[in-house]
């Protein structure tokens, strides 16, 4: 599980540069990969639907052992409904497969959970994809205006707004010169 320290060839003991390691640097060549797979199965039970996804798609041995079955689906849906948040309401939400489930407003709906935006929408509950009764992610008023744009302004509207520019300009010219011509 944690590597040992190699043997130095004469002693049997670790050398001294071996010894001088910190801990933390000894330490640091485990990781979650590195872990039983009874760990793995006991975690992944605790996961959400959207963390689940997640675990399943980062490696080949998580695909085939992370389950992210109706139930778990069910289950989330459930717990977005009883927190009133918003759930996917059409009937081409399909519970079969992930690629059809995450289709359409799923996607959406992962995505703002996972930019903190429905930490935003419910004032008072909190952070709602850590559990804490503060969100620490909470955006600036300039950030959200932004985001607001981005989502709000088209590309066919940026243009409209482009082309109004010089209109406005030269309305203001012609105010200035027939104030100057009084």
């Amino acid at each position: 599980m944690f590597p040992l320290l190699p043997l130095a060839r004469s002693s049997g003991y670790a050398t001294k540069d071996q010894e001088s390691q910190s801990p933390s640097k000894q330490g640091s060549r485990a990781s979650f990969a590195s872990l039983p797979t009874e760990l793995h199965l006991m975690i992944a039970k605790y996961l959400t639907y959207p963390d689940a996804l997640s675990l399943k798609f980062t490696s080949r041995h998580f695909f085939y052992l992370v389950d992210t079955g109706v139930r778990l689906k069910v289950a989330w849906l459930m717990e977005r409904r009883s927190l009133h948040l918003q759930c996917p309401n059409d009937r081409g939400c399909d519970l079969r497969t992930d690629l059809r489930f995450c289709r359409g407003s799923v996607k959406l709906l992962m995505q703002r959970c996972r930019e903190h935006i429905e930490c935003e929408s419910r004032p008072g509950l909190g952070c709602l994809v850590f559990g804490t009764a503060a969100c620490a992610h909470k955006r600036s008023l300039g950030q959200r205006c932004r985001r607001w744009l981005r989502s709000r302004l088209t590309t066919e509207l940026w243009w409209f707004l482009l082309a109004l520019l010089p209109v406005c300009l030269g309305c203001l010219w012609m105010a200035e010169m027939a104030f100057w011509q009084r």
